[in-house]
Parts: C-alpha cells; sequence; structure tokens
C-alpha cells in the first residue's frame, strides 16, 4: 500500500535564524493579502518569499512571483540561511495548542511519500479541489522544484504505535523548539536511525492514506511528477498523523453568501420556512460588538441540538435572530440519488444540494468559480461580515466528523469543497523538501 521514506530535510539554519516564530507562516491557502504584508515585514528571510510571494503590476514571464521566489531560494541556500541535512530522516512532530479552555498535543511525522493515482486506492481525497489554486501551485513547483509545506495526511493504526516513539524522543532535546505568535507549540526531531525509518515503513506499508488537508498540494504533486519524470519528483512531503491521536480537531467551515445578484433575504427565508422545519431564535448578544464572540458560542450550542436527528443549519441573515433549519436525517429522499448513503448523510452535502443548489443556483460551476461563496471556520467572523455588509448571509453548519471523513474517502467519494477544518493548520517552514 502507501511507501514512504525519509529524506535530507532543508531547514533553516539556527545559528544565522535565532527567533525561528519570525520565519515561520501558515499555509498560503489561508493567508490573505493583509497577512502577507505582515509576514513580509516581520522578517527578511521569513518564508512568505518562497510559499506566497507577492505580485506586481509589472510582471513578466520571466520576472514574476515564481522566479522571484526562485532566487530567494536558491540565495538562501547559498548563504546557509537554509541547510540540507546530511543524513536522510523521518521529522517527528509535536505541536501543542489550545482549543477554547482545553489544551492538545498532536503528534505525527514529516516523510516523504510516493505520489499514487487516486485510483489506485492507496492515496485517498475527500474533498474537491479548484483548478486554480493547483496551477498556482504547479507554477511555483516548476520554479522551485521543491516542497515548502507538506500536506496533512492520515492513516488508522488503533495500537498506536508512534507513541512508543515519541516517548523515547520527549526525553531528549528536540531539533526544533519555538513557540509561535499564536502561542501554538512547536517541537521537530530529526530521526535518522535505520531501525526506527524501517518500522515506520513497515507500519504504512499495509496502509491506505486519508487526505485530510492539502489536496491541492498533492494533486499538483502529482501532475508535477508525471510532467518531470525524475525519481525524487515521485514523492511528495507529508505529514502523517494517526485518526486516534488525541490531538485530532475538526472545526467545521462555515458558506458565507457574497455577489449573488438580486439576493433577497426574505425571499430566502420564506423559501427555508416553505420546505423545511426552522427556529428562529433570538442572540441580544449580535447588538454589540463585544458580545458577539458569546453569541457565538450559544450559537455553536443551539447548532449542536438535535443534531443526532437533524442536518442542523444556522441562517444568519443580520439582526438579532439567527434561523436554525431542520432536515431529517436517513430521509428516503437523498440529497444526491448518485451518491453513497456516507455521502448523504454529511450535513455539508445536504446544505450544498438542498439549499445552495435548490435556492440560490449555486451549482458545481458556480462553486468552481470560487465568487458567490466565502468559507470561514470562525463564527465571530461570520456573523460580522454579514453585520457589516461585506457578506450576504452566512450558513452555518457542525463540523465533520473523522468518521466521516474516512468512510465517504473510502467510497472513493469526495466531499464538497471545505467541508473539514483540521485545526490548527500545519506551520509551513518546519522542514522543506527539495526534489533535486
Amino acid at each position: 500500500m502507501a511507501v514512504i521514506k525519509p529524506f535530507k530535510g532543508i531547514r533553516y539554519n539556527t545559528e544565522k535564524i535565532k527567533s525561528l516564530e519570525d520565519v515561520v507562516t501558515p499555509p498560503y491557502d489561508v493567508i490573505d493579502s493583509q497577512a502577507q504584508e505582515k509576514y513580509y515585514n516581520r522578517h527578511p528571510y521569513n518564508i512568505i518569499r518562497l510559499e506566497l510571494g507577492k505580485t506586481s503590476p509589472s510582471d513578466t514571464h520571466e520576472n514574476n512571483r515564481y522566479t522571484r521566489a526562485k532566487k530567494y531560494f536558491n540565495k538562501w541556500l547559498e548563504e546557509d540561511i537554509l541547510i540540507r541535512d546530511k543524513e536522510p530522516a523521518i521529522y517527528f512532530y509535536e505541536q501543542g495548542f489550545s482549543c477554547g479552555s482545553k489544551q492538545y498535543i498532536r503528534r505525527g511525522f514529516f516523510c516523504a511519500v510516493k505520489l499514487e493515482d487516486y485510483n489506485k486506492n492507496i492515496i485517498l481525497p475527500h474533498e474537491e479541489t479548484l483548478p486554480k489554486a493547483k496551477e498556482d501551485r504547479l507554477n511555483l513547483m516548476r520554479q522551485c522544484l521543491a516542497n515548502f509545506s507538506p500536506v496533512f495526511g492520515l492513516y488508522i493504526d488503533k495500537e498506536k504505535n508512534e507513541e512508543e516513539i515519541f516517548k523515547k524522543l520527549n526525553t531528549i532535546e528536540a531539533d526544533i523548539n519555538f513557540i509561535d505568535e499564536n502561542g501554538q507549540s512547536h517541537k521537530v526531531w530529526a530521526v535518522s536511525d535505520p531501525d526506527v525509518i524501517q518500522k515506520f515503513q513497515s507500519l504504512l506499508e499495509d496502509k491506505q492514506i486519508f487526505i485530510a488537508d492539502g489536496h491541492h498540494r498533492y494533486e499538483t504533486a502529482l501532475q508535477f511528477s508525471k510532467e518531470m519524470g525524475m525519481e525524487n519528483a515521485n514523492h511528495a512531503m507529508i505529514t502523517l498523523v494517526n485518526i486516534y491521536d488525541s490531538g485530532l480537531v475538526i472545526f467545521p467551515t462555515h458558506r458565507l453568501l457574497q455577489n449573488l445578484k438580486d439576493f433577497e433575504p426574505d425571499k430566502f427565508l420564506a423559501n427555508l420556512k416553505q420546505h423545511y422545519e426552522t427556529e428562529s431564535v433570538l442572540f441580544d448578544e449580535l447588538d454589540n460588538k463585544s458580545t458577539i464572540p458569546q453569541a457565538a458560542e450559544k450559537i455553536r450550542k443551539e447548532l449542536k441540538a438535535n443534531s443526532d436527528q437533524f442536518h442542523r443549519f444556522g441562517t444568519y441573515l443580520g439582526g438579532n435572530y439567527v434561523h436554525f433549519i431542520n432536515i431529517p436525517k436517513n430521509s428516503n429522499m437523498p440529497a444526491d440519488p448518485q451518491k453513497s448513503q456516507e455521502w448523504n448523510s454529511l450535513d455539508v452535502s445536504v446544505l450544498q444540494k438542498m439549499v445552495l443548489e435548490k435556492f440560490l443556483s449555486i451549482g458545481e460551476q458556480e462553486r468552481k468559480e470560487g465568487s458567490f461563496l466565502k468559507y470561514v471556520r470562525d463564527e465571530v467572523e461570520a456573523l460580522t461580515d454579514v453585520q457589516k455588509g461585506i457578506c450576504q448571509a452566512a450558513l452555518l453548519v457542525n463540523p465533520t466528523k473523522i468518521e466521516e471523513v474516512i468512510a465517504v474517502a473510502k467510497n472513493g467519494e469526495k466531499m464538497p469543497q471545505k467541508s473539514t477544518y483540521f485545526y490548527p493548520k500545519l506551520i509551513t517552514g518546519l522542514v522543506i523538501n527539495s526534489l533535486v
């Protein structure tokens, strides 16, 4: 099944870069223009210059964000800002974070995985991808011949074999150890011991890998490998986490409506009430900017109510009310008869088919264009965007369960775009994988 191998990672030289928190970033797909500017200004060697360079109106085929990333990458290697490890290694990773009042540690490991077509049933996706995002990553890979950020993959191991190695690693000093701007801790150990590497290669050889995050990166790497035909290009950097890891957290991804012509909130709500059971709940906290977080917490709890019996969504159109939609589960009328029971049991699938497509005509083509939906994980941001008029409405959802992700992937199906948000995102800049 899955084939993994160690690689000679490229890492920041801590003799020259004393504060790693100044040079790392979140992955490119959650960095907006404001954050991009922040990371550019934070440090001249911040990985943003490689991962998500700035564009300019004067860009040409010969001089653009991708060619500039290549120049930075080569220059930093020449200056020993970035240095390549001498021995191939698997990089074991602990990411500590908080969620509400609870503390978590998510454990996994960086390695190189052999790229496989999805139809081989070895590495499986769970979400649809967008062509524009893949074109961007492909252009970057063609220029730099490297993976700057990993794919996030999951595997199934009830015995939790990784715990044994982490117990040993926690008795020795980590090769990387810092706390980032969000208060999250990061520890990385480069393990080149052949016995440990062989153990994890054997662990994965009878297992499938499920892509949790980074579908665009994976599919781009696969396309690039076919273009290049190079041995190293047949593998891509991936961080693997056991689905039984206690630090595996999934947040919901809410849908916000934007740029819809002739959108009438009252008509939309009337259509929902005509076809589905709805409850309109008053939240006084929505009156005041300072109390919106309290409203968000109450809305999260309200969304969970009866969610075992209903596909339950919160519709916010402004004001003080959130309108909760209840669509019975196990209905004899699936959202999409062409899809499996597992796919039809997803809240996001029902929302896509029975609300977005049915009442707003936001179908596959409209979603690919990316103009009408904005995706956010934070309820406060969703509510505020509607109040400010940035978006026309918010459709709030419960998180997808890991069991649902695996079930749909095993069927060879893909969930609607942005069905999951594995929290926190894997940080970019810890390890780089060169393809040459």
